[in-house]
């Protein structure tokens, strides 16, 4: 699977990165905790969201 643009993920990589099922990854995006953008019916996720969602947890450990 490839990404159109470089830097923005599909939900389903962002899925396959985190091992998250669909529902939580869309719950992230609807609390904010995972930042998104929208173009059309099209939800992509920026790289660097992904990588500040996973040090925000890891700080939350911590």
């Amino acid at each position: 699977m490839t990404t159109a643009t470089p830097g923005l993920l599909t939900v389903d990589e962002v899925m396959a990165r985190l091992k998250y099922g669909r529902s939580k990854v869309y719950d992230l995006i609807r609390s904010k905790r995972l930042v998104s953008i929208t173009e059309g019916r099209c939800r992509r996720i920026p790289e660097s969201a992904v990588q500040d969602y996973i040090r925000d947890r890891i700080e939350e450990a911590v």
